[in-house]
């Protein structure tokens, strides 16, 4: 990489409240934003920062800050859309890590490119979104993932990694376990189709398209169906600070999700592809448990979605962490279920 990059302007003891989706306040020792790896390339050939860990952010829509943090906070702010190969039927679109994914989701739809129309309003940037394998209303970031480049810290060079190697699961990837701290994501590819198959299995879906009288919808009126759920269900961070679906939706095997059903027959439940398993509505079980709507000072659970924890002005992450950690011992003494964090807890 080429060494005449100037090294990019380092800030102190930035806060990070506008940063994070939450809205709290928490400063980092240290604050970069980063336009392009060449930048993060020279920052780290400098060698003024080794001292610190470093951190790597994106639209900070997946975290829960409880403290100050003794790093360097990297912004990943690459951008840039484009198509990098295309064939009859489909269209390879690359963007920087730094694109807003909506954003994103937006600009494929424009041009009619098929197969993220789902994932509209999800909050978040491009590279996050494999690291998340995001998923929603029946689609998941791996239905048309090709490929990504990261930047390796250790050998500082660009690696390229295909489905198999990012291992995605549910809400899991490479990059949050065994890869984590170790790469910085700076493309993400995606193929996408040319010709329109959408995804209007989800019950919420069909309901918006049946109410406007759309029999044969475009991926323009999935994704509209899709925002318009979204801002029904789903509070604005710019209104209610909060990180979207706080829990994962937990998975059983098939003996412990059949005693489950026996008990509670009204639950809902659906079958994980590939498996035997079954997977609950995190969201169902905590409106089950009397949570929902539930406020503690400014800490509290959203009135329209259980799923969602929120800040409704000064609460500290730390407070948030508390009801949260409430909320699973809640879940786990009623149903025996044990619920998992979504959130990036720093």
């Amino acid at each position: 990489m080429p060494s005449s990059i100037a090294i990019p302007r380092v800030l102190e003891n930035y806060s990070l409240q506008s940063l994070n989706t939450f809205g709290i306040e928490a400063k980092a020792k240290y604050f970069v934003e980063i336009r392009s790896i060449e930048q993060y390339h020279a920052l780290l050939n400098s060698g003024q920062y080794a001292h610190v860990p470093h951190i790597f952010w994106g639209g900070g829509s997946n975290v829960l800050l409880t403290q100050d943090l003794n790093a360097l906070v990297v912004k990943v702010a690459i951008e840039g859309i484009e198509v990098i190969k295309e064939d009859d039927q489909h269209v390879w679109v690359r963007a920087g890590a730094g694109v807003v994914w909506h954003d994103f989701v937006q600009y494929t739809v424009s041009h009619h490119w098929a197969g993220i129309e789902n994932l509209s309003l999800i909050p978040g940037t491009v590279g996050a979104a494999p690291m998340q394998n995001i998923g929603a209303y029946g689609v998941e970031i791996k239905d048309t993932f090709d490929h990504l480049q990261a930047f390796h810290l250790a050998t500082q060079t660009l690696e390229t990694f295909d489905a198999a190697a990012c291992q995605f699961g549910y809400r899991e990837s490479y990059f949050k376990h065994a890869g984590k701290g170790k790469y910085v994501i700076a493309y993400v590819c995606f193929k996408l189709n040319k010709v329109a198959r959408p995804q209007t299995s989800y019950g919420a879906i069909q309901e918006v398209l049946l109410a406007k009288s759309i029999t044969q919808p475009s991926i323009q009126d999935v994704s509209n169906a899709v925002i318009e759920i979204r801002q029904s269900k789903l509070p604005d961070p710019k209104d209610i600070g909060n990180s979207g679906s706080f829990f994962k939706n937990p998975t059983l095997d098939k003996q412990s999700a059949t005693e489950l059903i026996e008990k509670y027959p009204q639950i809902p439940h659906y079958p994980v592809a590939g498996s035997s398993d079954i997977k609950f509505p995190a969201g169902w079980l905590i409106e089950q448990a009397g949570w929902k709507g539930f406020r503690e000072g400014d800490a509290g659970v959203h009135a329209k979605q259980a799923l969602v924890l929120v800040n409704y002005g000064q609460a500290t992450g730390q407070q948030i962490l508390t009801l949260s950690e409430k909320i699973k011992q809640s879940i786990l003494l009623k149903f025996g279920v044990v619920l998992e964090t979504e959130v990036n807890i720093l």
